[in-house]
């Protein structure tokens, strides 16, 4: 029988630890740097945004052995290509909804993880906690976001920057704990090869 290939399940885990690291780093750019240009900022996160999509989408097909932390990545995933996709093309354009469409995109990603949290628990993954604390801490900053406070764009950009680091661990913990790969990992199908058998009183 044809083993499956984890090359996939590689691809989008490493793929999804060096997202979520991309997002902390940029969290504490924009947290240390909040008077960066908004403009500058929908185009490196319409960027990110898109390649992370791309890696959720891998991961989604990849079919890894406890489909935990994939099993919502292909709606999710093509959401956010194209609000990536959104934000890098007509960034003044939609300046006035970025935090808010940030926000909602987080909030988004972190219902998904709440909900994997707790089929990691049926699962018997013992740090099924850890996902559902993220999972409400980053949830909480990308609710403030959407209701944006009377603030100055600098602050926003500030938390913006908080929310990131938040979906950054959130993610990277997720990769971490759920995301198992077995080299000799078989298919979910076993394919049968049917012979006609001949007449015997032929």
């Amino acid at each position: 029988m044809k083993l499956r290939s984890v090359i996939p399940m590689r691809i989008a885990k490493i793929g999804y630890i060096i997202m979520s690291l991309f997002l902390f780093s940029l969290g504490i750019l924009f947290i240390s740097q909040p008077d960066i240009s908004v403009q500058f900022i929908g185009k490196i996160l319409g960027i990110v945004l898109i390649l992370f999509g791309c890696i959720k989408l891998v991961g989604y097909f990849s079919r890894d052995l406890f489909r935990l932390a994939f099993q919502y990545d292909l709606q999710f995933g093509i959401l956010i290509i194209v609000l990536g996709l959104v934000l890098f093309l007509k960034p003044s354009e939609v300046i006035n909804l970025f935090f808010a469409a940030m926000g909602f995109a987080i909030l988004a990603d972190s219902l998904f993880k709440f909900q994997i949290a707790l089929d990691s628990k049926k699962f018997g993954i013992g740090k099924w906690w850890g996902i559902l604390a993220l999972a409400i801490f980053a949830a909480g900053f990308a609710l403030v976001l959407i209701f944006k406070p009377n603030v100055s764009t600098k602050v926003l950009v500030s938390l913006l920057g908080l929310t990131l680091i938040a979906m950054g661990c959130m993610n990277l913990f997720v990769a971490i704990t759920t995301v198992k790969i077995i080299k000799h990992q078989y298919p979910d199908y076993i394919e049968v090869d049917y012979f006609e058998m001949e007449d015997e009183n032929k």
